[in-house]
């Protein structure tokens, strides 16, 4: 059991080097409102003056204090703490030697205690400030005495209310969340100092001890000033528990007055005065209370709580080592051959980058498409909605067919349809699938950059440690990008330009629409025939069908011909009239004739029954040949993005890489190490050296010492 608080000590320096506070070791924090007596009661158990002492707030960052029991007969304790030196030789001493150390002074020797209290008050200073600030930044301190017990104590800024000096008006609040910072920690015993010329029901340091402690598992209460409470009134109640009962117990101490301390009283006459007025004043409880039954009591109380903790202790050192081990693996090892190792990294990103195009990274995305699969929806998704989209005569107007149909005939009426319109017209239409191709030629190109910081950020993390490697890299495949970008532009815009080049009436699709038109007006003609009153000749009827039509339209206009639907449609005009809306501009002078040359053309009449027909069936043929261009685009551009932009990435990424980084005289820089990485991995490789060096402190103590 002795074995087990030295123990808890030296974890406690292994993680005070590294600056952790991950791992909760077992301690006894002080709390108490200010003047309670707190620091008295902590150079009671020390024997010591060692802490700054005053009016108002004196403790400004948390005292983290570690008393070390030495044996004046038995040097090995001294040992084990790496035998202190002074001036270069072992500090031995004679018959108890006491002496301290700090944290952040390494191995400095402190035999004076004056000095320690003015290193602490100095080092109080440093962070605080001089004007009654404070600071969550503890301050370590050992002293090594045979006149103390083992003890880890933790003094705090006392409870305050009101601020004064350079204290922030939430000076209140910031000491709380403080205070609740160390005794939140389930492994620390609360030790709750109330004076006892005050109400201990109105105890502040109980009231926020019951808030992390309601059972009171771990809270011991310590009554100061017994010595100052009003004549004829005493503590027995509160010493014997009827007032407030607490479960580890109610000790009553006697501290020095500030006249003590002014006249530089020794601690120990203290505690011998201590002892008189406890066996005069409360003889029967003399035995359970005073500074040395304290010690003794928190001695016990922290030793069983170690014994506790320590199973769990174990656990949590093992585990957060493996994790800290892991992490280190990620960060890597220091480079040795730079060459293997730029090499090494070009090609696994070169992998990594091919693989999520395939969709075979190691990594895969669960939150969004990327990669291979977005390049899919793209293709298949995104172009193909808009492709079908696009209306086959959008943005074409009636008037536009047949103005094109009149410029096409010259200065002359044409008998047919002039061919020129069809082509012109379907041209424009055709024209406008260059857009949405381009666009998607734009999205595949904005998921192959967005692939990069892929790569960067989940599949090849060492080149984290590289930031000018990953920005070589980066701005190599940027540019390899950049270079494709417009010859796989330039590649869709001519696939729209052969579209435009020839304007196959022959293609097998177009020429079955041309029929089955074909045969819609011919069924057309002869429903009109049927309907015709009887005495009408025959000869006066629409003609479009085979059996009236010349031998010519045999021949030019056959079934399979656009010109001889034409034609038919020509001449199954009926006498049905649409309105053509374009207005005449108003003469500027009612005296004057209207100037014919001045006025738009068309002039405002009615649309004939043959210009309707031949509007119509322009606009039939456009729709028809406009769905066989949009097929041949729909399936051909993504096949030319996927060979001239993705493919060829694909194929000549590496070598790209290889050719650009893989130079000696880059060597260096690019393979120089981020410091934020080079930090964190010394970070990681301390804290994994410490929790190893705690795994082992762990081990060396055996179930026999510890029951």
């Amino acid at each position: 059991m002795e074995a087990l608080i030295p123990v808890i000590n030296k974890l406690q320096d292994v993680f005070n080097t590294v600056g952790a506070d991950i791992i909760q070791l077992p301690q006894i924090v002080v709390v108490g409102t200010q003047s309670s007596g707190k620091s008295s009661v902590l150079e009671s158990l020390v024997g010591r003056d060692i802490l700054p002492r005053g009016t108002g707030v004196v403790t400004r960052r948390p005292l983290i204090l570690q008393l070390v029991h030495i044996d004046p007969e038995d040097r090995r304790k001294t040992n084990e703490e790496n035998e202190p030196k002074k001036n270069g030789r072992l500090c031995r001493g004679i018959d108890g030697e006491e002496w301290g150390k700090f944290l952040h002074t390494k191995n400095k020797i402190y035999t004076d205690f004056e000095e320690i209290r003015a290193e602490i008050e100095a080092e109080t200073e440093r962070l605080s400030g001089s004007n009654k600030g404070i600071s969550d930044e503890p301050i370590h301190l050992k002293i090594f005495s045979p006149h103390v017990v083992n003890l880890t104590l933790v003094d705090l800024p006392g409870i305050t209310k009101v601020p004064v000096g350079d204290q922030p008006r939430d000076i209140e609040i910031q000491i709380r969340e403080l205070i609740l910072k160390y005794i939140s920690n389930p492994n620390s015993i609360i030790l709750a100092v109330t004076a006892a010329n005050t109400d201990m029901a109105t105890s502040e340091a109980l009231k926020v001890a019951r808030e992390v402690d309601p059972d009171g598992r771990r809270t011991l209460a310590v009554v100061t000033k017994l010595d100052l409470m009003d004549a004829g009134t005493d503590a027995m109640d509160v010493l014997m528990g009827r007032v407030i009962p607490v479960k580890l117990g109610i000790i009553g101490v006697v501290n020095r007055s500030q006249l003590d301390i002014n006249q530089k009283k020794l601690v120990v006459d203290s505690i011998r005065d201590e002892h008189a007025f406890l066996q005069k004043k409360y003889p029967s409880l003399a035995n359970r209370n005073g500074t040395k039954y304290l010690a003794r009591t928190l001695n016990r109380l922290l030793m069983h709580h170690i014994r506790d903790c320590l199973p769990e202790l174990k656990t949590r050192i093992n585990v957060l080592a493996a994790q800290y081990q892991s992490l280190l693996n990620s960060y890597g090892n220091p480079v040795d051959d730079k060459s293997a190792t730029l090499l090494q990294l070009i090609t696994k990103f070169a992998a990594e980058y091919c693989n999520t195009i395939e969709g075979t990274a190691k990594y895969i995305e669960t939150a969004e498409l990327c990669g291979g699969a977005r390049i899919c929806y793209i293709f298949h998704e995104t172009f193909g909605r808009t492709l079908e989209s696009v209306d086959p005569l959008g943005g074409l107007t009636t008037i536009d067919v047949l103005t094109a149909i009149r410029n096409a005939t010259g200065p002359r009426p044409a008998l047919f349809v002039p061919e020129v319109s069809f082509e012109l017209l379907v041209k424009r239409q055709v024209k406008r699938l260059e857009e949405p191709s381009l666009r998607c030629v734009e999205l595949v190109h904005e998921e192959m950059q967005r692939i990069i910081q892929h790569c960067s950020n989940y599949s090849t993390q060492e080149l984290l440690r590289f930031p000018k490697l990953l920005d070589a890299i980066v701005e190599v495949v940027t540019s390899l990008l950049r270079r494709r970008l417009p010859i796989t532009n330039d590649m869709v815009h001519n696939l729209v330009a052969i579209e435009l080049a020839y304007i196959n009436t022959k293609h097998p699709d177009f020429a079955d629409a041309c029929g089955l038109m074909n045969n819609n007006l011919d069924e057309q003609r002869r429903h009109r025939l049927k309907e015709m009153p009887a005495g009408v000749p025959r000869d006066k009827a629409p003609a479009g069908g085979s059996q009236s039509a010349p031998a010519g339209e045999q021949t030019e206009g056959g079934t399979g011909s656009w010109r001889g639907m034409l034609k038919r449609g020509e001449e199954g005009a009926s006498s049905d009239r649409v309105t053509l809306q374009t207005q005449i501009p108003p003469s500027p002078q009612r005296s004057h004739a209207v100037n014919l040359l001045d006025v738009p053309v068309p002039v405002t009449r009615k649309l004939s029954a043959r210009e309707q027909r031949d509007c119509e069936v322009i606009e039939r043929l456009i729709k028809s040949y406009f769905l066989i261009v949009r097929k041949n685009i729909q399936d051909s551009v993504p096949k030319a993005v996927m060979h001239f932009l993705v493919n060829h990435v694909k194929d000549c990424l590496q070598s790209e890489l290889v050719g650009q980084l893989y130079k000696a005289p880059l060597l260096d820089d690019l393979l120089t190490e981020s410091e934020d990485m080079a930090q964190r991995r010394t970070e990681a490789a301390d804290m994994l050296k410490a929790l190893q060096k705690s795994s082992q402190v762990i081990a060396e103590i055996r179930e026999t010492h510890m029951w």
